[in-house]
This record gives C-alpha cells, structure tokens and sequence, in this order.
C-alpha cells in the first residue's frame, strides 16, 4: 500500500539542541562564582524552534534533523510532538543532543555555550522527503548535506526555500545562492561584507530576496530594484534567545501562504519582538492571539 503524503505549510530542516537558560545580574568575570536569578530549561535550536513558531501561529509544521538517543534527545521529541509538529523526519542516533548553556542579563543581552562535540551533520541521503509535501521549506545551514541535495530538487518544484543565515559557516555558504529568501543576521552581514550596506548589494545579487535582521533595530530589506527599512515593534525586552528563529519561523509561514511582501516582515518581526518578552526562547515564542494582537495593532519604533 502507498504511503499517504503528509502536507504542512512549513519543513524547517537543521539544528536541534536542549537549551538550558540561566538569568544572571552579570555575566560573569575571569574565576567569578555567580547566582542564577531564574533557569528555564526547554528544547532549542534554530530549525527546532522554527518548527514550534510555525505550529504556534496555527500553520502545519514538520522538522527534520538530528536528536540523539538519550535523556535531553527524548524531551525535545516530546516537546516537538506536543506543540503538534510533524517528527517523521527525525533522525535519532548515538551521538548526543546538543546542548546549549545560555546566560542571560537583565537587559535581555546574552552570551552561550553550544556543546555538540561527537554530533556530526547528517549525510546527503539520511533523510527521506518523498512524502512530505511543503509549501515552503527553511534551512537553518546546519545540516549542510541534507540541504544542499534537497534545496536543488525544490528549485524545480517550485516550493519556496528561506534560508536563516545566523552567522557564516560552511552551511550557510553553501545556500546563499540557492535560496528563494535569504534572511541573515547583521552578524552575518558582517562577517560576509564588513557593513550592512554592502552585504545587502552583495547578496542582492546572489539571492533574489535579501532581509538583515538587526535585532532591536529593525531590519533593512532588498528584493529586486525596491529596497527599504523597517523598524522593530515597540516592546520590553526580557531575552532575546530565540528571537531570531521566531522571526525566521514567522516569515517562512508567511511565504507559506503567499502573504504580501511588507505584511511578512511584519508578521515576522512580531514574532521575534513577541520572543524577547519572556526568559528562554521556546516560552517565548509567541500564541497564535498574542502574535496577530501585536502584528494588528503593535507600534514600530520611530
């Protein structure tokens, strides 16, 4: 008999970690003892929380990646399934969950510890995407091989990619051209160009569809001859862990539905401001209420 196929609005394919969130009144100094002020400990991961934003604001979601066999691969499964996103397309092995040790400030600035030693990209052919059926699909450039091959084979289907470029590594490099919407963060604008300004011509004219996230201030975009600004949403930030992949989370939904151009960063970007109202990135990322409030009736930054 002939396996169903499995539709969703978006596929977010990456990097899946288990975060755990410590607020602190410093970061702490060179042999320094200090006290948390708060933990929260919760799944993470940019492709990961993608998923969980997309699910969130009542669309079809599905992630696919790696999570290992053990305690914190098994709390982030569950974590997935009862948000209602589709694991089908997750891999489970020896190597361990990674795990990220965040440090937040009262500010909402944050610093972080990735442990991923043992835990390697999956190969080309690990995953199986003849039965799922996207609307759009977001990379996160963290598994390379599985991206690369797949994002090929969408170009001639004609289902959108977005790629969420957080910083510039092997993975990201590799998708800059493919993509349909490359949406980096000004840390990668950086590292590819040396200002904002130049890394949007630049990749204007590799990518179709080019957006600079700027965290609280804004976000500059370029598709085509039409360029412009945006200013974040007026709200009080607690930490911004995770704000971004809400943020990319919330556009590919939009894409999904084939929303209009400034309408998807807007959608988008309440959902990152929305994500930096609360401590750890999966209790912030926004309710399907919260988000169409702000995105309604919020006020951007003057």
């Amino acid at each position: 008999m002939k396996t169903p196929f499995i539709d969703v609005d978006v596929l977010c394919i990456g990097h899946a970690s288990y975060d755990l969130v410590f607020s602190v009144d410093h970061h702490p100094a060179e042999d320094e003892k200090t006290f948390a002020t708060g933990f929260v400990d919760c799944g993470g991961g940019p492709a990961a929380n993608a998923a969980i934003m997309v699910a969130n604001l009542g669309f079809r979601a599905a992630f696919a990646g790696y999570l290992g066999a053990d305690f914190y691969g098994d709390k982030h499964l569950q974590e997935l399934i009862d948000h209602g996103v589709e694991t089908g397309l997750i891999v489970r092995g020896p190597a361990p969950t990674p795990i990220s040790t965040v440090l937040v400030k009262p500010d909402g600035k944050r610093a972080l510890i990735n442990y991923k030693i043992g835990t390697q990209p999956l190969p080309a052919d690990a995953l199986d995407f003849t039965n799922i059926r996207p609307q759009a699909v977001l990379f996160d450039g963290h598994e390379p091989d599985v991206s690369a091959a797949y994002c090929r084979k969408l170009r001639g289907q004609n289902i959108p990619t977005v790629l969420d470029a957080g910083s510039l590594h092997a993975g990201t490099q590799a998708l800059i051209s493919e993509v349909d919407y490359l949406v980096c963060s000004e840390k990668f604008a950086l590292q590819i160009a040396g200002s904002v300004e130049r890394a949007l011509r630049q990749l204007a004219e590799i990518a179709p569809n080019v957006v600079i996230t700027l965290s609280e201030n804004g976000l500059f975009w370029r598709r085509g001859a039409e360029h412009g600004f945006m200013p974040a949403f007026k709200v009080a930030d607690v930490d911004s862990t995770g704000a971004g992949d809400a943020f990319h989370g919330a556009f590919a939904a939009a894409v999904s539905q084939q929303m209009d151009w400034i309408d998807s960063l807007r959608y988008a970007a309440a959902a990152g401001a929305l994500c930096c109202t609360k401590m750890g990135a999966r209790p912030g990322m926004p309710t399907r209420e919260d988000h169409r409030r702000l995105f309604e009736q919020g006020d951007l930054k003057q």
